[in-house]
């Protein structure tokens, strides 16, 4: 990520206040981790995200390292501590293309090893947020895989618990490889079933169906199974579209919607229309 593409002089230090494993052992190792900001103010909307600061020397003579990560707390912040939020870390490792070897994610690693009281660097917030519509009688479909559920936790908190509920249909299609993944919705993490109780709340859990050797969640067959559904709230003017993860999952979405469009065409007209409305919204990454 190229440090000259973000303004880093309102950079601040963050003290962590917990760090959790929202993931079981010897499955993928996913942190809800909870930073403290003491004598700042840090004004965020959903959709944001927080850059991480790390300082080297690093690799190619680079000084720093910084690595964005979206906020999963309202904007009242974590459990409506002002001054708090929390960000959703997957432990990554990459694999050399020429000599095979693993390394460890910089930044990912350095998150997930952290304890209470250790001091991070960030800055921020970046990004576009996620426009939450004034009416709440407004439908809302959010489409999204892996920690992309980050921001989706932060915008299902504020409209049921900081503006008191929701009378539009909410529904939330996420992806993991396994069930165990299912960040915020596994044995481990349960926020989304606080929710579960709101009549306009529902959530569609779409699984690889091979695991060990297909580890991409199956969004195609979700996304045909509800085809009828996610086809009228797309074509409703009461909807707002919202999509978050691996590019992937956009280029998923988009197939199956031209599929229900009757063509690519139709749908590029009618996506088109939804993004000059502010309608739609994409927060992606590879």
């Amino acid at each position: 990520m190229n440090l000259n593409e973000y303004d880093l002089s309102n950079w601040q230090v963050a003290t962590v206040v917990s760090n959790q494993r929202i993931t079981p052992k010897g499955d993928a190792d996913v942190r809800h981790i909870v930073f403290e900001v003491s004598g700042e103010r840090l004004d965020y909307l959903e959709g944001q995200s927080i850059a991480v600061i790390l300082h080297g020397p690093m690799e190619f003579g680079n000084p720093r390292h910084l690595r964005l990560y979206s906020i999963a707390s309202p904007r009242n912040g974590e459990k409506g501590h002002l001054g708090t939020f929390s960000l959703c870390v997957r432990r990554c490792f990459y694999i050399d293309d020429i000599t095979g070897e693993r390394y460890p994610g910089l930044a990912s690693n350095y998150l997930c090893d952290t304890e209470p009281g250790d001091p991070v660097q960030i800055a921020g917030p970046y990004g576009a947020r996620f426009t939450i519509p004034a009416d709440d009688t407004s439908n809302l479909l959010m489409i999204g895989v892996g920690t992309g559920i980050a921001p989706f936790r932060a915008f299902i908190q504020h409209i049921y618990t900081e503006r008191g509920g929701w009378k539009g249909d909410v529904r939330l299609f996420y992806g993991a490889r396994t069930g165990l993944e299912l960040l915020y919705m596994n044995d481990v993490n349960k926020d989304f079933s606080l929710y579960y109780a709101e009549g306009t709340f529902k959530a569609f859990e779409a699984l690889s169906p091979r695991p060990s050797t297909q580890p991409q969640p199956d969004m195609e067959r979700i996304f045909a199974d509800n085809q009828n559904e996610i086809w009228d709230m797309v074509q409703d003017p009461q909807t707002y579209v919202y999509v978050a993860g691996l590019k992937e999952v956009a280029e998923k979405f988009n197939k199956a919607m031209a599929q229900a469009a009757g063509s690519e065409a139709e749908w590029q007209k009618l996506q088109d229309e939804l993004v000059s409305q502010g309608r739609y919204a994409e927060l992606l990454y590879e």
